[in-house]
């Protein structure tokens, strides 16, 4: 069974490559090359499959490896473009918050957030509410409301009480960001996109012309895979996010001296807390005392986060992103201000995660404003025939693929009614349906809910893999066994931290990384079922698993 699973994932992987050979790509070239496995580079390739478009995606990494499985979790629409008087951003984020709320509940779920008030503190009470009348019209709905004093205090009674005025609740959502990328990329796979992990755009391929017509690939599937490929596309889109700048050099063929950037990369940490040390039930954002920026704690996965910063970050290179230790002290800090009591210190974090945001700069070195202060707004550029688009939010990710393809249709000669607002909001981003396997049945409601917002069409496959004893929950997550299976058998994973902190999260959410001893002999035993892991390979992945949470996933060294 080993092998022959193993022999699987090999044959999967091939398939997968055998299209990508010089001479098939260059006769009959790709319509589209996507360069990027986050959620920008997924809804694009949904959005171009649809339309019956031949697309290749490639990630050089894992999918969702860089800010897409590292982002705050919240499709929010935005409340402080409001105030900055951008009710354009506000109005589409609240549309694509609620598009996403009916189309894929339980992947992305509503979330209540308070701001409490307190004397002589901004913001007021009447200036915030009144933010969330505009905020609940532009969605239709009325989400906010405004807890007095007393009434708050009954249900909140660990919320800071010096000077304590009331509370105003709003909504938003949550959801696992790097479940939601896969989710995308199955419905883009679904309609005949190709997406492979651990491949790398090494260079761009030119004309006689100098317009881009492919990349040269690099398999890093392995350290003893150096396999290049050369893919020609008829046009190359970059949705490399924070890394957009590199690519775009190359199109431009300017030196790095002359070639302006305009991707400003802003960390954000995030710190991950037990709910028996600080119980939520609710989010909660405050300004933090010190610098009086946003700052947020919420449950997420039967448990608690703290974040986030907003930190320039400026080295940045193809290597893994961790929090400092100011950033620790920063979330501590704002924490046990907000909740009395609370006394949050090192010893009680679980895990951190930071990523970088890529922020489309406005001035210049001398003249930036602090990166919270920068707008969420997106570009695309064109370049040689080079397609480059970055920034924005999460939450808009189907309106970014949508710009995309305004400006691919200018060397793909698309029908311009394919790209228009009015006919894809007739199309819904997810396919629904109901499973058929009887096991379903036997599920809990809220675990129903959750994977069928997870896995959507897939969710047959999943419960058909699934072992009897797989449908069990993995101690205190929200994750059952069935979904390490799944993934290992049908989701590329090739590292074990593609499985723990992407595929699933129980590497941010249990102790030392989900590798207690219990937790991952069950792990290991999967893996050796599916993956065909030997027990060499197996402490190798472990190994180099362990050595990576330990720098990157945890605390910094003191």
């Amino acid at each position: 069974m080993n092998q022959a699973n193993q022999h699987d994932q090999y044959q999967q992987r091939q398939q997968a490559l055998a299209p990508l050979s010089r001479r098939s790509s260059q006769e009959v070239p790709w319509d589209m090359l996507i360069i990027g496995g986050g959620i920008t580079g997924a809804g694009i390739a949904r959005e171009a499959a649809r339309r019956g478009l031949t697309v290749l995606l490639i990630e050089q990494k894992d999918f969702a490896w860089g800010t897409s499985s590292r982002s705050s979790k919240m499709v929010h629409g935005g409340l402080r473009y409001i105030a900055s008087g951008d009710y354009k951003t506000t109005l589409l984020s609240v549309r694509e918050r609620e598009r996403m709320l009916g189309e894929a509940s339980g992947l992305v779920n509503e979330m209540h957030f308070v701001m409490p008030h307190y004397k002589g503190k901004f913001p007021p009470p009447w200036i915030f509410n009144t933010l969330l009348r505009v905020y609940d019209g532009l969605a239709g709905k009325r989400y906010s409301k405004y807890f007095k004093k007393d009434a708050f205090l009954s249900l909140n009674p660990n919320i800071k009480q010096e000077k304590f005025l009331g509370a105003s609740q709003f909504s938003d959502a949550v959801t696992d960001d790097s479940r939601l990328v896969m989710r995308v990329l199955d419905e883009a796979t679904h309609d005949g996109a190709q997406a492979i992990n651990y491949l790398k755009a090494e260079s761009l391929i030119t004309n006689e012309q100098g317009l881009v017509v492919g990349a040269t690939l690099i398999d890093g599937s392995s350290e003893d895979s150096s396999h290049t490929y050369d893919v020609h596309a008829k046009v190359v889109v970059s949705a490399t996010g924070a890394w957009a700048d590199t690519l775009r050099m190359q199109a431009s063929k300017q030196t790095e001296q002359a070639f302006h950037k305009q991707i400003r990369p802003s960390r954000g940490s995030h710190l991950v807390v037990s709910q028996e040390r600080l119980p939520l039930t609710q989010a909660y954002t405050s300004l933090h005392p010190v610098d009086k920026r946003a700052v947020f704690v919420f449950p997420w996965e039967n448990r608690t986060v703290l974040g986030t910063t907003d930190l320039d970050h400026p080295t940045l290179d193809d290597s893994e992103v961790g929090i400092t230790n100011e950033e620790v002290d920063y979330l501590l800090a704002a924490t046990n201000n907000l909740f009395d009591d609370a006394n949050l210190n090192r010893e009680d974090v679980i895990s951190t995660w930071a990523g970088v945001r890529p922020l489309i700069s406005e001035g210049g070195d001398g003249k930036r404003v602090s990166p919270s202060k920068e707008k969420r707004d997106h570009s695309v550029w064109l370049d040689n025939n080079l397609v480059t688009v970055s920034g924005g939010k999460l939450t808009t990710f189907r309106l970014i693929a949508l710009d995309v393809l305004k400006v691919c249709q200018k060397v793909l000669e698309l029908d311009e009614s394919a790209t228009q607002d009015n006919v894809s909001y007739s199309s819904q981003v997810f396919s629904n349906q109901t499973p058929t396997n009887a096991k379903f049945a036997t599920l809990p409601a809220s675990l129903q809910q959750r994977l069928q917002g997870f896995y959507g069409r897939q969710l047959d496959s999943l419960l058909e893999l699934a072992h009897d004893d797989d449908l069990a929950y993995v101690t205190d997550s929200n994750t059952i066994w069935a979904e390490i299976r799944f993934a290992t058998r049908y989701e590329q994973v090739i590292h074990l931290d593609d499985l723990l902190l992407r595929r699933t999260r129980l590497g941010l959410i249990l102790p030392n990384g989900a590798m207690t001893p219990l937790i991952s002999h069950r792990v290991k035993q999967i893996c050796q079922q599916e993956l065909g892991w030997d027990e060499q390979k197996w402490q190798q992945e472990a190994d180099r698993y362990t050595q990576l949470w330990q720098r990157y996933y945890h605390l910094p060294a003191a």
